[in-house]
């Protein structure tokens, strides 16, 4: 069985705080097919309650989550324009060894974001 497992954390970098209520899905993907595997919320720290891939399903392969952006920033409260110059954010990656924690946080702006392999 794989020991590794997935998580994120989102910090909402305009107002200097945790993006509580944002949704986050994972996909697996493979060749042009995507499978769904999880849909989360984050808490009030801007992380999941519980893995978003857990040890039980964690395989190597490429994955893409999609941070539903412009859903939280308008929430937030955050001035709109028509369209919202960020909705979704897809990020895709690669998960190569089994046995390790990969964590994808998000850094959130109106107008940008930063991502990179935490720890």
């Amino acid at each position: 069985m794989a020991g590794g497992w997935l998580t994120t954390h989102v910090l909402d970098t305009a107002r200097g705080c945790p993006a509580a209520g944002l949704c986050v899905r994972l996909y697996r993907i493979d060749g042009k097919a995507r499978e769904a595997l999880a849909r989360m919320v984050t808490n009030a720290d801007g992380r999941t309650d519980a893995p978003i891939l857990p040890k039980e399903q964690f395989a190597p392969g490429l994955y893409e989550l999609i941070f539903e952006a412009g859903d939280y920033l308008e929430a937030s409260g955050t001035p709109a324009e028509t369209p919202r110059f960020l909705g979704e954010i897809p990020i895709r990656f690669g998960i190569s060894d089994a046995a390790a924690h990969y964590h994808v946080p998000l850094l959130l702006s109106p107008f940008g974001y930063s991502t990179y392999r935490g720890s």
